[in-house]
């Protein structure tokens, strides 16, 4: 076949195919779609391509040796956190995911669908039950796309248009919101005020937030921990705050802490989000990492949720139960641009592997890698905190990741990276540029995954990394 032959699976490429569309759209020629296009913007120089691969083993060779070219985590010690965290994955959930019934079952007839809706009537049964709340949403792209979800869910449930966000926040995160909020000026743009942090604890300051709280305010948001990596203390005290001006109240937090931490909604937090991401899904880039909403299961929240829901009901056959979408009107599924919000399937394989996590860990289990995860972080701090020049930042009220001050090493967090990484170790997420405010410093995270070999390994290469 002459390299210029289409493939006769691909039928848009027949020159059938391109006469009928262009007659469609009335031009003579695909040119002329392009016409608006200056001349001076079309490139000149032609582009030179190596020669093709022909071997489908020469071509595992080279992209085998491109992928070799990356620092990872399985050869490299990690100790980056700030948004995706390094867990360990029980190997069922990659068994479970893998198989076809859920791998390629994306969308399909309704009879199909009841052992899917079944897995994710699970997914959402369990987390309600870390969360102690009763309506779950299917989880959606980041926690970003949660936070923004539930900031234009409560912009409705109250008909203001002003928000409070934390500035301790995930600054990803906080882009992903904005975009959420809108263009200010456009007819649905919320308003992002921001709230402000103590620099002694690292936790809300709560005259910033008297002097920004009113009645005009739709939601205040807090994540606890932080993305500072502390837990919010006050967060009882905020919710009453809030709820005093008739707002709604936010709180994103870390499903691991909820084995050792009373949930959100023991202190009266209305819409609860967070990362789906720490229950069973790996690292990764370029895709969804998941991110859960849920609220208590008063009609008011549910008719605002923006994705999927699952419910199991009766069928005609009694005692037989089934398994189903709900409220599917509402979201872009069923209503596209009229729905509350847009979202999508990216992460639901995701929801899976996260049911399978949660059902394997139970309650013991969640206590047990909460009270690991907190020693290991603690432990850690304390060691690093012994080296000279080297400080905790905020040193109490952690989780997993805490900041480590190396202002007065007269080193930059850059070359102290620079140096770890040559001793096979990933340091800490650099706070200087999204927190200038905090000098030198470094966001670092402990989990399960650390052991004392590794604490030992990374005291020793930071102690030599600032004395050089």
């Amino acid at each position: 076949m002459s390299p210029l032959t289409p493939h006769p699976y691909m039928g848009n490429s027949t020159e059938t195919a391109h006469a009928r569309m262009l007659s469609a759209v009335g031009a003579s020629s695909v040119e002329e779609l392009f016409e608006q296009i200056p001349a001076d913007h079309y490139g000149t120089q032609g582009i030179t391509l190596p020669d093709g691969i022909v071997s489908e083993a020469e071509l595992e060779r080279h992209v085998d040796g491109i992928l070799r070219s990356n620092a990872n985590t399985r050869d490299h010690l990690s100790f980056l956190g700030a948004g995706s965290w390094q867990h360990y994955i029980p190997a069922v959930c990659d068994e479970i995911a893998g198989r076809s019934e859920f791998l390629t079952s994306v969308w399909g007839t309704p009879s199909s669908d009841h052992g899917r809706n079944q897995a994710w009537f699970e997914f959402s049964s369990q987390l309600g039950e870390l969360l102690d709340l009763e309506f779950v949403g299917l989880p959606v792209y980041s926690w970003g796309s949660a936070g923004g979800n539930a900031l234009r869910m409560a912009a409705r449930l109250t008909g203001r248009n002003r928000v409070i966000v934390t500035a301790a926040i995930d600054p990803e995160r906080r882009a992903v919101i904005e975009s959420y909020c809108g263009k200010q000026g456009s007819a649905r743009a919320l308003e992002i005020l921001d709230l402000g942090y103590d620099p002694a604890t690292g936790q809300v300051d709560l005259d910033d937030l008297a002097a920004k709280l009113d009645d005009s305010i739709a939601a205040v948001y807090i994540d606890t921990p932080n993305h500072l990596g502390v837990f919010e203390t006050q967060a009882a005290e905020i919710t009453t705050r809030v709820h005093a001006v008739g707002a709604e109240m936010i709180v994103g937090t870390d499903p691991l802490s909820l084995g050792i931490v009373a949930p959100p909604a023991s202190y009266g937090a209305d819409i609860v989000i967070g990362s789906t991401q720490p229950l069973g899904v790996p690292l990764n880039a370029g895709g969804g990492v998941g991110g859960f909403i849920a609220t208590r299961d008063e009609e008011r929240y549910a008719r605002e949720f923006p994705t999927l829901q699952v419910s199991l009901t009766d069928t005609l056959v009694a005692g037989e139960r089934a398994f189903g979408l709900t409220l599917f009107g509402q979201s872009s599924y069923g209503s596209r641009e009229e729905a509350n919000d847009w979202t999508g399937n990216s992460v639901y394989l995701w929801a899976i592997r996260n049911t399978v996590y949660m059902a394997l860990m139970g309650p013991a289990g969640f206590s047990e890698i909460g009270s690991t995860i907190i020693s290991n972080a603690h432990e850690t701090a304390q060691r690093l905190s012994a080296i000279d020049g080297v400080t905790v930042r905020f040193p109490s009220e952690y989780f997993k990741e805490f900041v480590i001050d190396f202002n007065d090493t007269g080193l930059t967090v850059a070359d102290i990276n620079k140096r770890l990484l040559a001793d096979g170790i990933f340091g800490g997420k650099d706070l200087s540029v999204d927190f200038p405010e905090l000098g030198q410093s470094a966001l670092y995270c402990v989990t399960e995954v650390h052991s004392e070999s590794d604490i030992d390994r990374l005291t020793s290469s930071l102690r030599k990394a600032v004395q050089r």
